[in-house]
């Protein structure tokens, strides 16, 4: 059981995180942080990356649960409006899974990350999780996905410790 308060704490805390070690990568150019613009948000990104060799989409995923040795990929993001899963439709380049409390980012190629995910998904427990939103609540299902299955099967994926 969450609450939104929490979670949006969780998610700022990764955006900030994320974006102060970009800004410090020698290859980034510049960062536009785009989670308020409807036309991204329909997309699931929240940042674009610009470097010297090109332009990338981010999607940030902050979690509080390192010690699990999972990552949660949403599938439904609302359970009770049918609302998929941001990992099953962003059209970000990269999602950005980040545990904050170890600051531990993992970089996740997308869509190949997301393909594999697909292939595989009966693979791996579904659980959900409910939010509660002022005198009413959602709940989130996705798939206990276990890093270092991710690591050793999907090729590209980058760990960092910030």
């Amino acid at each position: 059981m969450y609450n939104m308060n929490q979670s949006m704490q969780v998610a700022k805390q990764a955006t900030r995180d994320i974006e102060g070690w970009l800004s410090g990568l020698p290859e980034t150019v510049r960062i536009e942080n785009v989670e308020d613009n409807r036309e991204y948000q329909r997309v699931d990104v929240d940042l674009i990356w610009i470097t010297k060799t090109g332009s990338y989409q981010v999607e940030i995923k902050g979690d509080r649960y390192h010690k699990t040795g999972n990552f949660f990929w949403e599938t439904h993001s609302n359970k009770e409006r049918n609302t998929p899963g941001c990992f099953l439709y962003t059209k970000a380049d990269w999602v950005f899974y980040y545990f904050v409390t170890p600051r531990v980012l993992y970089q996740l190629p997308m869509p190949a990350t997301r393909d594999w995910f697909l292939e595989n998904i009966n693979r791996f427990r579904e659980r959900s999780t409910t939010t509660n939103v002022g005198n009413s609540y959602y709940t989130t299902v996705g798939r206990l996905v276990p890093i270092n299955v991710v690591i050793s099967e999907v090729p590209q994926i980058i760990k960092h410790q910030l």
